[in-house]
Order: structure tokens, then C-alpha cells, then sequence
């Protein structure tokens, strides 16, 4: 008798823990069948899924795979043209942004919908004041936002204005402000790609509270570093399709490239072949004691045919010195010098003259105008070339954009689309594109492979490798330092605006890099 009020006993524990278990792992949000056509093109193909409370779930893909089409459907922007969404039992076959809203999603979209020009809690507040009579009550709103703040586990003057924060705590502003509307479902679209490693790490650690507080979080990220950070599952999405949803702990990071590739990646990075000869190439770029708001007393030199990486913290004055070298940057004191000779640049149009292209960290809004069609992007810097009697000629211009497309691999339903329609990687290669049509032999590139997928990465570090064969001179500032190890000859490491160390690919570790960008080996 006593073993059978023990067992029962165990048998009562067992399925108590059984019930906790099945609370915690409870599906919050279930999608079944999601489909979404543009005419004749399929966004997203019957994608089912679901997702927990309490869980960080990582949706993976190439650029076009799907990922921001499921994730605007869920948030109420995008409606879908098949199947339904359960949000806590509820089941619907569209939403709109407020219904969404009402029923706990919250959605941080990459561009932030902040007014910089008004303090924090203000921006937590806009649309839905609180009042005493008919006044604002700012102080009462002040203390809400503290508190919100104070269980993201975050210290932020909630009175300063959203111009004078960085840009991660820009994203926790986001963050806060889905919170308030009582999301239990919170989408995070990219959240690292602007931010720095630090910063990330604040991140990480709002995203674990929030996860213990029971609320689901939906990351969208190429970083795949990352995923197996903060993350407890993984869903694949590729083609519009959804390939496979897995553990963490139950995945590798060739599995996850291969199922978002649907082929093996072979190698990340290419082969380097034999040793760069920097002692016997050619100068092509010479800096003398390059000085402005930015940067202090730069002096360096690029060789042909040599990948020349520039490394740092965030704010060191990698970005300054590329605009400084193009001439869209204004230089107080010191001289550059061009294939042996002084040159003057102080606008872009000297940087081109002198054979020297930019392709800027941020090419929506530097290196594209995004409602021109594609063709127009393409040959933008080549017009004149393309003229025939005041006329551009249809013949030469269609020949270059067969040529640049065929290169570079640009995925493409038409040239006449706005390069808008285009993912990261094919925008990408719109602007090289645009550049290597031009008779340049100086490449700056910034963050090239920022927001880009795997396989576009790939496609990117096979073609720096095909310019610098060609005998093409690069300069490449990257924040991972995975690119700068495997893809440069020489590193330059910058802190507060100035040149800290160089180090050549042989010498060069992560910790000698760290250690200079932080200032410590000056």
C-alpha cells in the first residue's frame, strides 16, 4: 500500500512536470499554408509553421528566400493571398497593422520608425499620449517609460532626444515601444547589422529577459554566428518555400548554409594562392598625413593588385578615410597621391577622374537611387560612353548591361524594375556593376557584404579575388573579422581617428586586431 502512494505520488510529480513543460512549450502563433503572389511571381509558397512562448526562433534564408514577406504578413503590413494565421487560438486569414497590434505582435523593421528630433518618451508615446485633461502629461509618461526600460534591464535618459543616441539603443527605443503596446510576439528583423559587437551583446541580453518573461521572439539574421547564440530553433526558408524548422543544438553551420543554399558551400572564403609581393609591386595610392574632422595624420600606401583591409571599432574613422580618398569628405591638411602623381580631390567627380570608385556601406541611400530601374543604375557613370550623336545609343547600352548581368550573376525578372525589387546581394552587385563599367583600378569598399546572405557573400568574395588577379587595387573596410583575416594581404588598424598598427595576413589574429582597435597597443 505504502509503494502504491508512492508511486502515485511520482506519477502526480511526472505529470505536473509534464503539464509545466507543455505550458511552457505552448504555441502562441501558428501559421498554416501561408502563400503570397505578386502577379506571377510567388513571394512565399504554403509556409506553415509555429511558433512558442518563451522561445527565440530564428528564421534563416537567402535574400528573396521569403523571410520579410512571412514576417510583414504576421505583423499585418502584407496580406496574404492563402492560408491562415492562429495567434493564441484565435485563427485569421489576414490581418491589419492594428489588429496585429491588438493581439500582441510587434514588429523592429531595420529602418526605425523613430523622430529623431523628439525625445525617447515621446517616441514611446507618439499616437497615444497621456493626458490630464487636455494636457500631456509628460511626467507620467517619463516614469512609464522608465519602468519599461528598467524590465528590459536597460539605463537610458528616456528625455534625450533619439538623434543624440546610437544606433543600438535606437533599436531597444523599438523594442520598448512594441512592448508597450503588450506584444507577446516580438519580430526582430536584422537587429545586429547596424550596430557593434559591444552593442550586440546588450542586445542579446534584453532579448534573454524578454524570452523569460514568456514572450516569443521571431529573429531574422544572416549572421549565423549569432542564431546559435541567442537561439533555441531554426526554420529554413528557401525559394519561398520552408525547408526545415531544427534544435539548435540538433544543427551545424554547413547544415543551415546548405539548406539556405540548397548546394554545399565548398569553401566561404577563396584560396590565396601565393603570398602578395608588397616589397616589389607598384604603388598605386600614396596617403601623406591625411587630415580633417575625422581623421588625424593617415599615412599609407596601396599596391596594385593588393586587398589592403582597413580594421576598428565602430567610429575609429574607417568609413572617413574611404570618403576622404573619393572626395566626399572635405580634407584639411595632407596629400594624395595617384599612380605616382599629386592629386587633387576634393568632390567624388576628382575621386572618379582619378580612377577611383566608393561603394558605400549604405547603397540605398549612397550607392543606388532605388526608384530608377535597374538598367539606369548600371550605366549611370558610363552615359557619355553609351552616347551616340547626343543619343544613348540602345545597342552598346543593352550589350554593357548583357555583359555586367552575365559577370556578375544579377538575379533579375527585368532590367526596366526599380532596383528596389532587387535583394541585398543583387543591389550589391548593381553597384559594382556600375563601377566596373568605368575604367577605375581603385576599389573602397565599406562593409561590402553588410545585410547579404551566404551564397551572395560567396559570389562577393570570389569577385574581389577575380579584381585583384586582374590587378585591380582594393581597400576594404569590414566590421567582421572573419573578412578581414581570410580576404586581406595587410591590415591597418585604426582607433579615434588614427592608424594604431599594421599587421601583414601571416601575423594577423583576432586578438592582435582587438588589441590595437581598442587603443591598447599605441
Amino acid at each position: 500500500m505504502r509503494y502504491c502512494k508512492k508511486a502515485q505520488y511520482r506519477i502526480s510529480i511526472i505529470m505536473n512536470w509534464q503539464v509545466i513543460s507543455m505550458k511552457e512549450n505552448q504555441d502562441i502563433l501558428i501559421i498554416e499554408n501561408l502563400t503570397k503572389t505578386y502577379g506571377t511571381t510567388l513571394a512565399l509558397d504554403h509556409v506553415s509553421l509555429s511558433f512558442r512562448k518563451g522561445e527565440v526562433h530564428a528564421l534563416i534564408g537567402e535574400n528573396g528566400a521569403g523571410k520579410s514577406t512571412l514576417s510583414k504578413m504576421i505583423a499585418g503590413a502584407v496580406s496574404p493571398t492563402e492560408g491562415t494565421i492562429t495567434i493564441n487560438g484565435k485563427q485569421l486569414s489576414s490581418l491589419t497593422p492594428v489588429q496585429a497590434k491588438e493581439l500582441g505582435i510587434g514588429m523592429v523593421y531595420q529602418e526605425f520608425n523613430l523622430v529623431a528630433e523628439l525625445p525617447v518618451y515621446e517616441n514611446l508615446f507618439v499616437g497615444k499620449e497621456i493626458r490630464k485633461g487636455v494636457f500631456i502629461d509628460r511626467r507620467t509618461m517619463i516614469k512609464k517609460s522608465e519602468e519599461i526600460f528598467r524590465e528590459m534591464g536597460v539605463s537610458i535618459d528616456c528625455t534625450k532626444k533619439i538623434k543624440d543616441l546610437s544606433v543600438a539603443y535606437c533599436q531597444l527605443v523599438e523594442i520598448a515601444k512594441a512592448l508597450l503596446e503588450n506584444s507577446q510576439v516580438l519580430i526582430l528583423d536584422e537587429p545586429t547589422a547596424p550596430i557593434t559587437n559591444k552593442e550586440v551583446e546588450l542586445l542579446f541580453q534584453v532579448i534573454r529577459k524578454l524570452k523569460a518573461e514568456g514572450i516569443a521572439i521571431i529573429y531574422i539574421s544572416h549572421r549565423l554566428e549569432e542564431i546559435f547564440q541567442i537561439c533555441d530553433r531554426i526554420s529554413v526558408l528557401r525559394d519561398a518555400k520552408h525547408i526545415k524548422t531544427m534544435a539548435v543544438s540538433e544543427t551545424t553551420r554547413e547544415e543551415l548554409i546548405s539548406l539556405m543554399i540548397g548546394r554545399e558551400l565548398s569553401q566561404e572564403f577563396p584560396l590565396r594562392g601565393k603570398d602578395f609581393d608588397y616589397e616589389g609591386a607598384k604603388t598605386v595610392l600614396k596617403l601623406e598625413h591625411l587630415t580633417n574632422k575625422y581623421i588625424k595624420d593617415i599615412s599609407f600606401e596601396l599596391k596594385q593588385g593588393e586587398i589592403l583591409g582597413l580594421a576598428g571599432l565602430v567610429g575609429a574613422g574607417r568609413t572617413e578615410i574611404l570618403r576622404a580618398i573619393f572626395g566626399a569628405d572635405h580634407v584639411s591638411a595632407g596629400e594624395i597621391f595617384v599612380h605616382g602623381k599629386k592629386s587633387v580631390i576634393r568632390k567624388p567627380g576628382d575621386g572618379i577622374a582619378n580612377g577611383i570608385a566608393l561603394i558605400p556601406e549604405d547603397r540605398k541611400r549612397e550607392g543606388l537611387m532605388l526608384f530608377l530601374p535597374i538598367a539606369h543604375n548600371m550605366t549611370i557613370t558610363i552615359i557619355k560612353k553609351l552616347c551616340k550623336f547626343l543619343l544613348i545609343s540602345r545597342s552598346r547600352e543593352k550589350k554593357q548591361l548583357d555583359d555586367s548581368v552575365k559577370l556578375l550573376s544579377i538575379k533579375n525578372s527585368s532590367l526596366s524594375k526599380p532596383v528596389s525589387d532587387l535583394s541585398g546581394g543583387n543591389q550589391q552587385k548593381v553597384v559594382l556593376a556600375k563601377w566596373l563599367s568605368t575604367t577605375c583600378d581603385i576599389f573602397l569598399f565599406d562593409e561590402p557584404t553588410r545585410g547579404i546572405d551566404v551564397g551572395a557573400k560567396k559570389e562577393i568574395y570570389d569577385f574581389l579575388f577575380k579584381l585583384k588577379a586582374e590587378g585591380k587595387s582594393m581597400i576594404v573596410v569590414s566590421s567582421e573579422m572573419s573578412e578581414i583575416l581570410n580576404l586581406t594581404d595587410r591590415i591597418l588598424v585604426m582607433h579615434e581617428g588614427k592608424l594604431t598598427g599594421e599587421l601583414r595576413y601571416q601575423d594577423a589574429t583576432q586578438e592582435k586586431i582587438l588589441t590595437l582597435a581598442s587603443g591598447f597597443g599605441i
